[in-house]
């Protein structure tokens, strides 16, 4: 992966002063849903898509109702999941909605066009009025490479001149470009244009030291995904990003990061895992047997939801002492839940995310904004 080249570190930095630093960056509390069909594993009961589809937007408007951050939807390309065209989603949700932002999580740049992914998303920001961002990624699925007609073994190029491409389009309107994989353009107007300057763009990151390096390197916010294990291992993830940013001539103060991680809240802890686990456990070991990974069982699940695990299941209280100790591990500006399994029953899924919104959010904002302040007066 090369570095930023001149010309991009130059646009980057162009902006420098109108960017935020981290230490005066309100933190950002956020969920994100791959809209699985809600069918449930353990009783074979399915779901109508169109009612997953409608709860789907009850949860993004009650999201914004009770002043989450941010929604974001992932694509997929599989039959358990809805959401193979997201933005089609989010350009509904933005209709329905007045401040949350909306993103995806992500969207699998690697299989698609960077001109129109960059429409598509415009279109969005247009809807919301300025609330459109992109999470990009290659991709924790790979069904979305033979069907548009990619060679897998193109895996990581593919991504890197793509990712490449979609940051010059949100750079410029008018794009001289030429690559590998796609037809070079010339001096070519990309619209319609997005109500933000520009739209931001993340690049998420699964836990490898060469992506890191790839969104430092053109001084992209990045999300970590961390689905298992214990945190602190990958703090030396973000430590690698702020080195490298500053290699690579940006400032790493004012470029927010992201932990994403799985989860779900109730009234209790019991009622947490109890809704929680049992389908968790069917599905993630569904996945494994296609990734050859060990089966697990609930139990042993279950001990990521501990303070130094990975999953963020339980009461509004343990969830706000878990985001604030990864957050004194991570010193990160933005949390990001996924809280998307459709067989958990609607009123339920409901009712933990005004719990995020209205008991963890707040809590957790007022804390880590004290901390900012605490540390800025120490620095000065």
């Amino acid at each position: 992966m090369l570095p930023a080249t001149p010309s991009e570190r130059k646009l980057r930095m162009e902006n420098k002063m109108t960017l935020p630093t981290n230490s005066t960056r309100p933190f950002e509390i956020g969920i994100y849903n791959f809209v699985d069909g809600g069918n449930n594993p353990l009783t074979s009961t399915k779901k109508n898509p169109a009612e997953v589809i409608k709860n789907l937007l009850e949860v993004i408007e009650l999201a914004d109702q009770v002043g989450l951050d941010v929604f974001a939807i992932g694509e997929h390309h599989r039959e358990e999941y809805l959401a193979s065209a997201p933005e089609v989603l989010l350009g509904a949700a933005a209709a329905r909605t007045k401040n949350i932002r909306l993103s995806t999580a992500v969207t699998v740049l690697s299989s698609d066009d960077p001109v129109r992914v960059f429409q598509r998303f415009a279109t969005v920001d247009l809807i919301s009025n300025g609330r459109a961002e992109i999470m990009a990624g290659r991709g924790s699925f790979i069904e979305s490479f033979p069907l548009f007609g990619y060679d897998l073994n193109d895996y990581d190029g593919l991504f890197d001149e793509k990712l490449r491409m979609l940051s010059q389009l949100n750079n410029a309107t008018h794009i001289t470009w030429s690559g590998k994989f796609r037809a070079p353009l010339q001096n070519l107007g990309v619209f319609p244009r997005p109500v933000q300057e520009k739209l931001p763009i993340w690049v998420a990151v699964g836990g490898t030291p060469e992506s890191v390096v790839r969104a430092a390197g053109l001084g992209l916010p990045m999300a970590l995904a961390i689905i298992g294990g214990m945190p602190e291992r990958f703090a030396p993830f973000l430590d690698l990003y702020r080195q490298a940013s500053k290699e690579y001539g940006f400032e790493p103060s004012e470029i927010p990061l992201s932990i994403n991680s799985h989860g779900f809240i109730a009234n209790t802890a019991e009622e947490a895992v109890n809704e929680y686990y049992p389908i968790q456990t069917v599905m993630m070991n569904k996945i494994g047997r296609e990734r050859g990974w060990s089966p697990a069982t609930q139990e042993q699940l279950e001990k990521q939801r501990h303070l130094r695990g990975s999953d963020f299941v339980g009461t509004p209280e343990e969830i706000i002492e878990k985001i604030l100790f990864q957050h004194d591990i991570f010193k990160h500006q933005r949390f990001l839940m996924y809280m998307g399994n459709n067989a958990i029953e609607h009123k339920k899924m409901m009712h933990a995310i005004e719990l995020f919104g209205t008991k963890v959010a707040p809590v957790v904002r007022k804390e880590i904004e004290a901390r900012n302040k605490k540390a800025a007066s120490i620095q000065a």
